[in-house]
């Protein structure tokens, strides 16, 4: 199965322990030397309405990715990873 990066975007990440649906991917982490994906990136939730920004993103490590489907992506994820939003780091 193929699937480019862009068509990332477009598929729901819901957690198989506990059928919690994550939300959309928004980005992809990629280590450029050996050109392995390393994460996938999906947005916290918003906070309040979303009128007060969003709460910490989550980050899916490869590892956790069960089955990428035609519209969903299948994650075993125990414990959430989550990260401050920073769009100024370049990895």
């Amino acid at each position: 199965m193929e699937c480019k990066i862009a068509d990332m975007r477009c598929k729901e990440v819901i957690n198989i322990c506990d059928g919690m649906r994550m939300g959309f991917v928004d980005d992809v982490l990629f280590n450029i030397i050996d050109g392995r994906m390393i994460a996938l990136i999906v947005p916290g939730p918003a906070k309040l309405f979303g009128l007060f920004g969003r709460e910490d993103d989550y980050v899916i490590p490869w590892e956790r990715i069960m089955r990428i489907g035609d519209d969903i992506i299948i994650v075993e994820i125990k414990e959430h990873s989550r990260r401050k939003r920073d769009r100024r780091k370049w990895w």
